[in-house]
């Protein structure tokens, strides 16, 4: 019995070690596949994968899968140490789920000898195995797309010249992210109040394959160092190719228009008070209650967590975190001396965002405009309220 159970075990590990390794025919075929942008807004960037087709399978092996259903998901995708994996899938079950969401799929077949193609796909299985799938996640520099260019440049060592294609124009990461979002929707003002100035320098061209559909163009211009002639893809072609436009959203629920309407009965109820030569005073408890939570947010998107792209946030100059630590004042009839002294701190403040905007330091929210104009008519109402209660 347990002789039996040996050979069992022998010819099981001999099976797997042929399905890891097993040899590539001749015929068999290597490609990229770029998928294009969805509806949702982890959708909205795209995705890429390689394809893996021989006689006996046609499979796809691509990066960037989470698992919602992992320990404290929400709460490690928060701080940055949400782990993502890589896996594998049957061709015609991946083709079919992304024609159902009505996303295009176009493929470039690698142009790679009989070796080049072992290594590469010994490399996938390899890092399709439990105790190598796993890998720290990072929107800019480690995702789904530039897992695909660091395979063959770092996975099998081959070595490619990428050449800009002819439409290539250097973009920030900022402007890389908002040319694949409505500037007037929610996930385009998340990014921009979450993501700080890091984001605002212009990207290498190496770095804008970060983006799926970046990968597809500068593939396609791509040619192998050891033989400069040779092209990296010799075909491309389109497998799908999405048949509705985006639906357009709606404005009513637009942060501009919802920010706008705010910001309107800010100002509306601070003209009223300079008429009445008063102040509604749980208005300026809730905005420095709410800018000052939104600051301490923000600093801690900055320093809580491994999320490179959240550093450096000058949104910290309108969502200030002492905001809430000052409330005690805002609610006294007559504040202290020192709180009108912080008032002006606060349009000194916004006067450097505006400065650091058209400079180029940081890009902000454009639904933001209203707020920061009703915020800077606010607070210079609140000194000249403040002085003249002072001087009495």
């Amino acid at each position: 019995m347990k002789l039996k159970l040996l050979y069992l075990l022998f010819f099981l590990h001999l099976s797997y070690t042929y399905s890891q390794h097993k040899e590539l025919s001749q015929q068999t075929e290597i490609s990229v596949l770029t998928i294009g942008p969805g509806s949702s807004l982890n959708d909205a960037f795209g995705h890429n994968a390689f394809r893996v087709r021989d006689g006996i399978e046609d499979v796809v092996y691509d990066y960037g899968r989470f698992d919602f259903n992992a320990p404290n998901f929400y709460l490690n995708f928060a701080k940055g140490k949400l782990d993502y994996f890589m896996g594998k899938s049957p061709y015609n079950d991946f083709k079919a789920f992304y024609i159902w969401q009505d996303r295009s799929i176009k493929e470039v077949n690698l142009n790679l000898n009989e070796e080049q193609k072992r290594q590469l796909n010994n490399f996938l299985v390899n890092n399709l195995k439990p105790e190598n799938k796993y890998y720290s996640y990072d929107f800019f520099y480690d995702n789904c797309a530039t897992k695909i260019r660091d395979v063959l440049n770092d996975g099998i060592g081959m070595e490619v010249q990428y050449k800009e294609p002819s439409s290539f124009e250097p973009k920030s990461f900022r402007k890389l992210i908002q040319q694949n979002l409505d500037w007037n929707s929610w996930g385009s003002f998340g990014i921009d109040i979450a993501l700080g100035s890091v984001i605002d320098k212009k990207a290498s061209p190496n770095e804008h394959m970060f983006l799926p559909e970046y990968i597809h163009s500068f593939f396609e211009k791509a040619s192998i160092v050891s033989n400069p002639e040779k092209p990296l893809v010799n075909t491309t072609r389109d497998i799908y190719k999405n048949k509705n436009d985006k639906i357009s959203s709606n404005f009513f629920l637009s942060p501009l228009f919802i920010i706008g309407l705010l910001s309107i009965v800010i100002m509306c109820l601070t003209f009223n008070d300079f008429k009445k030569k008063k102040r509604t005073m749980w208005l300026d408890t809730a905005l420095f209650i709410i800018t000052g939570l939104i600051g301490i947010f923000l600093l801690l998107l900055w320093f809580g967590t491994n999320h490179s792209a959240t550093a450096q946030n000058y949104n910290l100059l309108w969502a200030f975190a002492l905001n809430i630590f000052v409330v005690k004042q805002v609610v006294k009839t007559v504040p202290r001396n020192w709180f009108v002294r912080y008032i002006k701190f606060l349009v000194i403040m916004l006067c450097l965002l505006l400065l650091q905007w058209v400079i180029g330091i940081q890009g902000f929210a454009y639904a933001l405009i209203p707020l920061l104009l009703a915020l800077m008519i606010r607070y210079i109402y609140l000194i000249f309220h403040f002085n003249k209660r002072l001087s009495n």
